[in-house]
């Protein structure tokens, strides 16, 4: 197989932390040769880590993209409200795309990306990481092979971590529903779009309840600063203090782990002492009842599918432990799983129990060995001149459902019929600009 060249736009958790790694780990397959992003000590750090020359590390992904095309494929990795920006920008250089998700909050907008791609005939792989995973695969084969019987209703959840909740979602990157994308769709589309895979079918309708109940003001405990490290009074009570979380907490601490995800989101390179520091004054760093967020901490929705299968799926941000579960019921017999404890039980009716664990030599890479799973199956699939997984077109299916599914919590539940949802998206202008790349794009094609 040969080396596929890649541009990393982005340089944050996805993109510097687990994509930019492949590199090194499989050489034959990825050679990274250019990145942008905005924040320099992380440019730098691509450019220490990889190698990459000076006039390689750009300061704005817009930069990169005025360029001539430097590479096989650009890595999308910027944040969600950008997505389609820069897709298009990359599009038009002639890359293929590995698009992060979610593709956008504005369904208008992903179905105008689509367009575009498809009419230049450009790959776009969208990062739904978990089909990829073995636990998920195994639940696919089994499910295949008639295992349950058929499949008849399926419970659903994504049980966010409180640890979790608090960095990415009330002080972090994606709390604010306006700036970046719903919680149902920021962190829930992967459950969406497996709940297409697995049952083989798209969704009819859809309806949603939730709320922000708990990271409000009013629940801040009394003399409670707007940073932890202020003094606080409850800080020695209370899970949520920042220090603790990212310094000396057993599970998610500096002192215990070293340098991880979310430390490097505090800073690029974190030492003990500077994370203390920074928190004096980050982000990351600010009480979780004195944040701007308005992301939700608790969402139920309710699917019926086309082919008759019904869904309940529920997530929420107040748990001990970050992990994923389902049950999956049908007329000879059900599966339970944990996706963290990678293990399925079979129980088919007057049968023995059947218990399937995952080999943990497969999930060396994040999302239960998603991550590095799809990039190897994207690389080959470009070798061989076949699709991904997880195209821009299948990716969609997700996107309108969790959309539909927020229009419906903003509406008190009011069930959404998804077909008309969809096609109301056509009626929609295109204030993405992204329509009008897509003309210019196509006339410098001909000539």
């Amino acid at each position: 197989m040969g080396v596929t060249t890649v541009v990393i736009a982005g340089a944050g958790g996805r993109g510097r932390l687990t994509y930019a790694p492949y590199s090194k780990g499989f050489p034959e397959q990825m050679k990274l040769v250019a990145a942008a992003d905005r924040i320099p000590e992380r440019l730098q750090e691509m450019k220490r880590e990889y190698g990459l020359s000076e006039e390689h590390c750009f300061s704005s992904v817009e930069e990169m993209f005025a360029r001539p095309r430097m590479a096989d494929m650009a890595f999308i990795c910027t944040q969600d409200g950008e997505h389609v920006r820069h897709a298009c920008l990359a599009l038009d250089r002639g890359y293929d795309l590995l698009l992060e998700k979610p593709v956008s909050a504005d369904a208008a907008e992903c179905r105008r990306l689509l367009e575009k791609a498809e009419a230049l005939n450009r790959s776009v792989t969208v990062c739904h990481v978990l089909r990829y995973a073995p636990f998920y695969q195994k639940l696919k084969e089994l499910l295949g092979a008639g295992a349950v019987g058929k499949v008849v209703s399926i419970q659903a959840c994504e049980n966010v971590g409180y640890w979790h909740q608090a960095h990415s979602f009330v002080r972090g990157n994606w709390r604010k529903s306006g700036e970046g994308s719903p919680m149902i769709l920021a962190k829930c589309c992967h459950d969406m779009d497996l709940l297409v895979w697995l049952t083989d079918s798209r969704c009819r309708r859809i309806s949603s309840m939730g709320s922000l109940a708990f990271f409000r003001k009013e629940n801040a405990p009394e003399g409670a600063p707007h940073y932890c490290m202020e003094g606080c009074p409850a800080k020695e009570e209370c899970p949520y203090d920042a220090e603790k979380i990212y310094v000396t907490d057993a599970v998610t601490g500096y002192d215990t782990n070293g340098d991880g995800w979310m430390q490097k989101a505090v800073m690029a390179r974190p030492t003990r002492e500077g994370l203390l520091e920074a928190l004096r004054t980050s982000p990351y760093g600010r009480c979780v009842y004195h944040c701007d967020n308005d992301v939700v901490d608790n969402q139920s929705v309710t699917m019926e599918m086309e082919n008759g299968v019904t869904v309940s799926f529920h997530m929420c941000g107040l748990n001990r432990d970050n992990h994923r579960t389902i049950h999956v019921m049908g007329s000879l017999g059900d599966i339970s799983g944990n996706l963290e404890e990678e293990t399925l039980v079979l129980r088919r009716f007057g049968g023995a129990e059947e218990i399937f664990r995952m080999d943990v030599q497969e999930t060396i890479s994040g999302h239960g060995g998603g991550d590095y799973r799809m990039l190897k199956d994207m690389f080959e699939a470009r070798e061989q001149g076949r699709g991904t997984l997880t195209s821009l077109r299948q990716s969609l299916e997700s996107h309108y459902m969790a959309l539909a599914a927020e229009r419906s919590r903003q509406s008190g539940g009011k069930m959404i019929e998804l077909e008309a949802f969809v096609n109301d998206l056509k009626q929609e202008p295109d204030e993405s600009g992204c329509k009008e790349k897509q003309k210019t794009a196509e006339a410098s094609a001909k000539t």
